[in-house]
């Protein structure tokens, strides 16, 4: 073999190499929560996929329990760049859009079921709004539904009069005036002290965190009202998702769509264990009596109409599709 061919094809072989490294991408991904909850899992389980399914074209490196980027900032660094890839609770962009808020608006989707029907309602809307922002929108899993935790068991609505309500946000609040409960401004980490001094005597919030807490130290009875099913999102930078040749992007984009099926599964799974959980710690777990249940469902519909005004046409459709279904 003369030099010049033995050069030629070494100067080939570094080509193929060199276009090989610049098609590989190491994205860093950062998540809010810890490696043991089921989001951060069933995404351990999207980055295998992913760099199974682009033969290493895309690696995806996860960051967990706000290590890289802290809640707030996750949203923000992949819309600017820093990072390519990241999860977040959609309802933390409420103030930036009412679409943003549908999926945490009380007892307009009080189960999985429901949650399912009104995210295939309201995915294209959500979508396209993160599209504006630079974001495409890879899939999303909800948390278990909030559901009502007490002090004394409650089957008539009038019992919820005049009782300290925890609340938390302006949604909260919301919801416990129209329960004629008294809103009450507790934090996360005091809640156990206000329960036992009787500060507070109702709260809202998922069996996980019930469970994590071990609510039943405190407080007495579960009922499981599934108020709403807030979502987390899991999105990519747009510009860098394009960047991608066409077999890497539709790679993700499967994996994507399988991580969103086993993330319900796993979901459902976590509500059910974490009930189970409230149960074996000795608190009464039930389901909302007819009385409680349709004043409930008095209020989803007050609170609906209220998000709709805010929402407008746009809004309004959405949930004509989500009951239209």
């Amino acid at each position: 073999m003369t030099n010049l061919i033995r050069v030629g094809l070494i100067g080939a072989a570094c080509l193929t190499l060199g276009a090989a490294s610049a098609r590989a991408e190491n994205w860093d991904m950062p998540t809010p929560y810890a490696d043991g909850i089921f989001h951060t899992q069933n995404i351990a389980e999207f980055a295998a996929d992913v760099g199974e399914a682009t033969d290493g074209d895309v690696t995806i490196t996860v960051h967990s329990a706000n290590s890289l980027f802290g809640h707030a900032e996750i949203r923000d660094a992949v819309r600017d760049g820093l990072v390519p890839i990241g999860e977040f609770l959609l309802s933390r962009l409420a103030n930036e859009d009412p679409i943003f808020a549908l999926d945490s608006i009380p007892f307009l989707a009080s189960s999985y079921e429901e949650s399912e029907a009104l995210w295939a309602a309201s995915r294209e809307a959500v979508s396209a709004k993160l599209a504006e922002q630079g974001l495409t929108l890879l899939y999303a899993v909800p948390w278990p539904g909030q559901s009502l935790y007490l002090k004394q068991e409650i089957t008539d609505p009038a019992q919820l009069q005049g009782l300290n309500f925890r609340a938390y946000n302006v949604a909260t609040e919301r919801l416990a005036t129209l329960v004629g409960a008294t809103p009450t401004q507790v934090e996360e980490t005091d809640v156990a002290t206000a329960f036992s001094t009787g500060r507070v005597e109702a709260m809202i919030t998922s069996p996980s965190t019930g469970a994590n807490a071990k609510a039943w130290d405190f407080v007495s009875n579960f009922i499981d009202v599934q108020a709403w099913l807030p979502k987390n999102v899991v999105v990519v930078n747009t510009d860098m998702f394009d960047a991608l040749n066409q077999e890497d992007r539709d790679a993700i984009l499967a994996a994507a769509a399988a991580a969103e099926t086993r993330g319900w599964d796993l979901s459902r799974a976590e509500n059910d264990q974490k009930i189970a959980e409230l149960e074996a710690g000795g608190m009464v777990v039930s389901q909302p009596s007819e009385a409680l249940a349709a004043k409930l469902q008095e209020v989803g519909a007050t609170m609906t109409a209220e998000w709709e005004q805010q929402a407008g046409d746009e809004g309004r459709a959405v949930v004509e599709a989500y009951r239209n279904r």
